[in-house]
């Protein structure tokens, strides 16, 4: 038999073991899916572009009114100025990941990860024989340890990944940590890939700032996006990627030889949803409400350590108090309590906490905390 690719061994499942679905009556805090149907302006204009026969070949990129909608998007609401034709629009953010890891980077490359990193970097990492490198953040806001980001660097980094908002945190970093991790990518030639996915969901008083903006960052950094958080869009598979004309000539070049280009019928749709904040608006203001709930429910049990997230849909769990491990309270609150949550440490360097999805309704959430609190007191009522 022919071998196979040899660093499959080395990819991990992320959460798979974790995402099954659970008995009936178990509520779920797993999964990063938002809670609610693609709002129906965006269905519309959809099931239009199929009855008016939008199913052929198009620009592989995207068409022009897509890539010219997702340019302004991020002029008018990010700040990033970047020419429609550097845009290129991807079978969701994880295909646009790739993108810039195959098309920017080489086997050997070393790239930079804030701990604790969203699994799927690490297992793309691996996959194309590049080595990923996990770099603790400060404790217990998960914010850039920049010293220890500078000693991470070698001479074969290639890459950092910035992700903010975070999953599975919750940080946004503040525009003061982006320039320093601007200057370290200056200072070293590094290009910086900017997973901003989570963007539109920032409830700190600090926004979202992309690296793009800052000096420096533009010429060095692809802005990774998409449509499946904010606007309830998850099984659409709509990412998309932008930055400097050169690196974009790399990503269409990926894109065109592995997908050609994502489904024609759903290119309107995806332009009309980017401004379609009357559909967005109360999934954004659904969230923020939620954000409040789990905090205040989670901080009400004493043996669990809770920081209120600044952004996205997760907040994440100092479970250490407790005495288990977080794969064994994983375990236990899902057989004991019927609540289901990941367990960090399947991401390098969130060993000891678990995180949360609270992308579900407040009565789950309530629910939930309501069970992890009663389970956690018979324990301890028990010792």
């Amino acid at each position: 038999m022919p071998d196979m690719n040899r660093h499959l061994d080395s990819v991990g499942k992320g959460f798979t073991d974790f995402l099954t679905p659970p008995p009936e009556g178990v509520i779920r805090f797993t999964v990063g899916q938002p809670d609610f149907t693609t709002p129906e302006g965006i269905r519309e204009v959809a099931i239009q572009s199929l009855r008016d026969g939008e199913t052929s070949y198009t620009r592989p990129s995207g068409s022009e009114e897509l890539c010219r909608t997702v340019a302004r998007f991020l002029d008018e609401r990010c700040g990033i100025e970047v020419g429609w034709e550097d845009v290129v629009v991807t079978p969701g953010c994880k295909q646009a990941l790739l993108y810039a890891l195959m098309g920017l980077g080489n086997p050997g490359d070393e790239v930079l990860l804030l701990a604790p990193a969203w699994p799927t970097y690490d297992a793309q990492i691996r996959l194309i024989g590049m080595t990923p490198v996990h770099v603790p953040t400060h404790r217990p806001s998960f914010h850039p340890d920049m010293e220890a980001l500078e000693a991470a660097v070698t001479k074969k980094t290639k890459f950092i990944f910035i992700n903010s908002p975070n999953n599975p945190t919750g940080a946004v970093y503040t525009p003061q940590e982006t320039k320093a991790l601007v200057d370290l990518a200056t200072r070293h030639d590094l290009w910086i890939i900017d997973d901003m996915i989570y963007a539109t969901m920032v409830w700190s008083d600090h926004p979202y700032t992309s690296p793009s903006t800052i000096e420096g960052g533009w010429e060095r950094t692809i802005t990774i996006g998409g449509w499946s958080k904010s606007w309830a869009m998850t099984g659409w598979r709509l990412g998309f990627c932008a930055g400097p004309p050169e690196a974009m000539r790399a990503l269409h070049l990926c894109q065109t030889s592995a997908a050609t280009h994502v489904p024609t019928f759903t290119m309107k749709a995806a332009a009309f949803a980017l401004f379609d904040d009357a559909g967005r608006l109360p999934m954004h203001n659904a969230f923020a409400e939620r954000r409040e709930v789990v905090f205040e429910e989670l901080s009400n049990i004493p043996q669990l350590s809770v920081n209120k997230p600044e952004g996205a849909f997760y907040i994440i769990i100092d479970i250490t108090a407790t005495g288990m491990d977080d794969k064994t309270f994983a375990r236990r609150a899902l057989s004991e309590a019927q609540v289901q949550l990941i367990p960090a440490s399947l991401m390098q360097g969130g060993e000891g906490y678990c995180r949360i999805s609270y992308a579900t309704n407040i009565d789950n959430i309530r629910e939930g905390c309501r069970r992890l609190r009663q389970w956690l007191e018979n324990i301890t009522e028990g010792q």
